[in-house]
């Protein structure tokens, strides 16, 4: 099955050495140029028009609340490919055509932001990979971690809410 590969790089491309080299990097992997989308990318969308379409999707330091587009959804992550210090690419698949390729699980849940949860998810379960603010003073956060059982046993013991996982590397 040949896998389409789609770059989505929501910022400008000239002089960019970053995009130059994300390109250059999914050629090397894919050994096929990628397609690019500046626009808002809608994945849900995409993997359902062309199931064996690879979504390269860029985080960035300043990134936040990427993720949450693939809760409930069928793409998840893959696989993540680092470029630079600043930006990493997540890869983007079908769940029925995804292999994911590590142990590292990406998983997202509602939190209360409290001492007691923070004091029983120490690193070992699972580390913050990014947070959002609600309006009703709760936290969606993205964590990365290895045990997704041990990382549930503890939402579910300090009264927060596992959403779910969205791949894993």
């Amino acid at each position: 099955m040949t896998k389409f590969p789609i770059l989505y790089w929501p910022r400008k491309t000239t002089g960019d050495c970053e995009y130059q080299l994300a390109r250059k990097v999914i050629n090397n992997a894919t050994g096929v140029m990628p397609d690019v989308c500046s626009d808002d990318v809608d994945i849900a969308t995409i993997l359902a028009d062309n199931p064996n379409a690879v979504i390269y999707y860029p985080v960035f330091c300043e990134s936040t609340g990427w993720w949450g587009e693939l809760l409930g959804g069928d793409g998840i992550v893959s696989d993540k490919v680092i470029i630079s210090p600043e930006c990493q690419l997540m890869v983007i698949e079908s769940q029925k055509n995804a292999k994911p390729r590590g142990q590292t699980q990406l998983l997202a849940a509602e939190i209360y932001p409290t001492s007691g949860f923070f004091k029983k998810m120490n690193s070992g379960i699972a580390t913050v990979a990014d947070m959002l603010a609600t309006d009703a003073g709760t936290i969606l956060a993205l964590f990365s971690g290895r045990n997704q059982s041990q990382f549930i046993n503890v939402l579910e013991s300090t009264g927060n809410s596992y959403l779910g996982c969205i791949g894993r590397y």
